[in-house]
């Protein structure tokens, strides 16, 4: 075998050994800082990434050295070092260095039962991780004739002896452990989560603290936070002689406890050694440590200390506590907590702690969780919701008429979509959990059944819960932890909006849309889709009777009733945000999404219309489009049927007034959807500066209003400086834009986007994650002509696209005013914006 040793193959840990992170890993620098602290770290060997990565190109150090550091008694354990802790790494091998001579000693000192279960976990840890022999003949328990029978079985299996050289057994546990890091499986895994492909790992050598002997001996791990909630509370495990015994031997609660004994009881000594130990390293490593220790004869050992593992919402409350002790700086405790994970803390959680019987999992598409009955239309939904039953909508794919349905529901489920589908969209909007895209199931509206990939049928009335959170579909009711918006969650998104520098608004289209913006913060609106106030059952009546109206008179006399509608719609949206900028969408959606698609509703339409059934079908069928989303929709209907935006406007600017009276200084924002020309810009701002010109005369005031373009053409885009000359403001509408950039349908892309991902076509969803090579390069083009034209032009991103931390770090770095999201993303999005500017504070380039 041939040796390497053109450099220091081990450095022994020591407080002034040279141990950075990118060579020798994490876990040797954190036992290294905890020598510093004079804490009874055992002698431990580190292997440099170069040595590691020698030893799998059979290049193996000397270890018969190595072996040499530790004296005769060698007896050892190996870990594994990575740079980062997320990425894994080798399992940990105990007892190395067990041979006969070894199993004799231990024996005289600790007894024969001690010895041979000693010996017999290294014997069954090498043969299955070492040797790669089968495990089904390394499984005995200890007892009698165990010892004896593992050794026999794998003679039997490699033909020698059990390998009785320390060096040699140490050699081996070596080259096993740095050429399972180099494997195909180990690469994919780590670099699932987020490692570079030619990630390194160190290897630690370390002295066994067998955690037996006379007195208190064990073994165990302690940490002082609730890894869910984050509050203060000592956890874990001391399992007295634990090393390779039956689970039988006594295992002691930590704390007093009246189910048993502790070991606060039996030792306080060694307890209060390991509380002190714990907040020496809270307060000199600056983070919660969870201490893995062992005790011989009362005498404690630290053998390792990692990062507490926490939930979301314990990683605030943690962050929080840190930073207002002292122990870290506010800007620290913000970059602690990733911004995605607040989320978690804003809706019901599955508790992680509970069982749980999964049906299908789907795409996560608004997160959460939440229990109720099956429910296939959204009038069961609003029945349900009528007798106080907590109902789960789950339909195929939803449609604009299923909208009062998800408002009934307490999640949404739906075979078909992806995330910016409908449900996805409408389920985030309004903070239910929501799962799309669960391509597993089958969803029969008619038989109202759910068939689960199994095979397993579940009827409307059945009991199901939702997990938006990880996407999973969970039979029965979970048992679930309550929101965490406490304290610290305010504490942390205030000291967010301290240092970041680009506005975040809500998408609020209801006024409990606004007030949860408001809840959360928001610096105002960026966009109100208005149609969604036609699709109340008294309005929309009366929005099909406009569209059967036979001139524009007749549209206008219909309009007139829904004037009032309207104009309380935005006054209640005006008294909620106080103040604070509100960005009014002009009706959007083509026509025919108002009218009902089976013969029945047509029938329905016919009695209320009171006109003839035939006349029905022939004007829903004269509606129709080949594509809809590409037809009559957005500013074409501004200028094709005018009178729709003259009420809207009317009822904006008469909102205006009377909110200005009750002392909340408005400023609307109108914004005109769908713009390709200048020229449509211009007839639609004529007509509003018309409907503007009126008010004030009618109502003797003035007022002001900003009139702006939402940018979903790639056509816009690309004229947007002459666009922006008849425009306050330019706000990109990412998801349409990402639609006419692909020509992908965003609620059809759902079942063929995983494969393009999963083959590199396209790095990520580009309705999920903005596609800053081609949309993204968009936008830059338009917001860079759109102000090149106009310099005080007002840019912004309103799309989905708003509140996902990647693409507000584009729109930060571009210069964009703000981003508007779903209201319950506003907090991840005040976060995210935190991060960007503490990461880079003079990246901003602005145009």
């Amino acid at each position: 075998m041939q040796k390497y040793t053109d450099f220091a193959e081990f450095t022994e840990l020591t407080p002034g050994a040279e141990i950075t992170v990118a060579r020798h890993g994490w876990r040797a620098k954190c036992l290294q800082r905890l020598i510093r602290l004079d804490l009874p770290v055992p002698k431990t060997m580190a292997l440099p990434c170069d040595t590691v990565r020698a030893i799998a190109s059979g290049q193996m150090p000397d270890t018969a050295q190595i072996a040499a550091a530790f004296g005769d008694d060698l007896l050892v354990s190996v870990r594994s070092s990575p740079e980062n802790p997320e990425w894994g790494g080798p399992g940990t091998v105990l007892n190395v260095g067990m041979n006969e001579a070894m199993h004799a000693r231990l024996t005289d000192s600790h007894g024969r039962e001690a010895a041979d279960a000693l010996y017999l976990r290294f014997v069954q840890m090498y043969s299955v991780h070492v040797a790669r022999l089968d495990p089904e003949m390394f499984h005995d328990e200890p007892g009698p004739g165990a010892l004896a029978n593992a050794m026999a079985a794998y003679r039997a299996e490699t033909d020698e002896d059990f390998p009785q050289s320390p060096a040699r057994q140490l050699a081996e546990v070596l080259r096993s452990m740095a050429r399972a890091w180099e494997g195909t499986t180990a690469r994919l895994l780590r670099q699932a989560k987020g490692a570079p492909p030619d990630a390194v790992l160190g290897l630690l050598v370390q002295r066994m603290a067998l955690g037996i002997g006379p007195g208190l001996s064990g073994s165990g791990t302690m940490q002082f936070v609730d890894s869910v909630t984050g509050l203060p509370r000592i956890t874990g495990r001391f399992r007295g002689q634990s090393q390779g015994r039956k689970a039988s031997v006594e295992t002691l609660y930590l704390t007093r406890d009246p189910r048993g004994a502790s070991l606060e009881e039996a030792s306080p000594e060694v307890f209060g050694e390991l509380r002190h130990y714990g907040l020496l390293c809270r307060n000199k490593l600056r983070e919660e440590m969870q201490l893995e220790f062992a005790v011989e004869g009362g005498r404690v050992s630290v053998i390792d200390a990692v990062r507490v593992t926490r939930s979301a919402r314990a990683a605030v409350r943690i962050a929080v506590a840190l930073a207002e002790e002292g122990v870290i700086s506010r800007e620290d405790a913000l970059l602690r907590v990733e911004p995605r994970a607040l989320s978690e803390l804003l809706h019901y959680q599955v508790d992680p702690r509970a069982p749980r019987e999964r049906i299908s999992r789907g795409i996560a598409a608004s997160p959460g969780a939440a229990t109720g009955k099956i429910v296939f239309t959204a009038a069961a939904a609003q029945a349900s919701a009528a007798r106080d039953e907590a109902c789960i909508l789950v339909r195929r794919e939803t449609v604009p008429e299923d909208i009062r349905g998800m408002h009934a529901s307490v999640a949404v489920l739906t075979e078909r979509g992806g995330m910016t589908s409908h449900a996805a969209v409408i389920a985030r909007g309004l903070g239910l959990p929501c799962i799309v895209g669960c391509v597993g199931i089958q969803v029969d509206a008619k038989e109202r059944v759910l068939r689960g990939p199994d095979g397993r049928i579940f009827r409307e009335g059945e009991v199901i819960t939702v997990d938006g959170t990880n996407g999973e579909v969970l039979v029965g009711a979970a048992e679930m932890l309550e929101p965490a918006l406490g304290d610290g969650f305010r504490t942390l998104l205030h000291w967010a909006d301290n240092v970041r520098d680009i506005g975040i608004r809500a998408n609020a289209d209801t006024p409990e849309d606004a007030r949860t913006a408001r809840m959360f913060e928001a610096d105002g609106i960026g966009l109100a889709r208005t149609e969604h106030m036609f699709f109340d059952e008294d309005r929309l009546t009366v929005m099909r009777e406009m569209i059967f109206a036979d001139s524009a008179h007749d549209r206008r006399i219909v309009l007139e009733r829904l004037l009032p509608m309207q104009r309380e719609d935005f006054l209640a949206l005006f008294d909620i945000m106080a103040g604070l900028p509100v960005c009014i969408r002009l009706f959007d959606p083509p026509l025919h999404e108002f009218l009902p698609h089976d013969r029945e509703g047509m029938r329905e339409l016919a009695e209320a219309l009171d006109r003839p059934l035939s006349e029905v079908m022939r004007r829903c069928e004269a509606l129709s489009e080949f594509n809809p989303m590409l037809g009559m929709r957005g500013v074409r209907l501004g200028v094709t049927v005018p009178e729709i935006y003259d009420m809207q406007a009317r009822a904006i600017f008469e909102a205006t007034v009377e909110a200005n009276r009750r002392g909340a200084a408005i400023t609307p924002e109108v914004m005109i959807p769908l713009v390709s020309a200048a020229r449509e810009v211009e007839i639609v701002k004529t007509r509003i500066d018309a409907v503007a010109s009126a008010v004030k005369t009618e109502m003797k005031a003035e007022f002001d209003f900003r009139l702006g373009v939402m940018v979903e053409t790639p056509r816009a885009a690309l004229r947007a400086g002459e666009i922006a000359e008849h425009a306050n403001f330019l706000s990109f509408g990412t998801n349409d834009l990402t639609q006419m950039t692909y020509g992908l349908s965003r609620d059809d892309a759902g079942r063929f986007m995983s494969t393009y991902v999963n083959q590199g076509v396209y790095a990520e969803d580009p309705f999920h994650i903005l596609d800053v090579e081609g949309v993204g390069e968009l936008l830059l083009i338009g917001a860079g002509r759109g102000r090149a034209s106009r310099e005080d032009v007002t840019i912004s991103v309103c799309g989905e696209h708003g509140g996902n931390p990647e693409s507000i770090a584009f729109c930060r770095a571009a210069g964009f005013d703000y981003v508007s999201c779903s209201p319950f993303r506003v907090p991840v999005a005040r976060l995210a914006a935190a991060h960007f500017a503490l990461l880079a504070p003079k990246n901003r380039s602005g145009f």
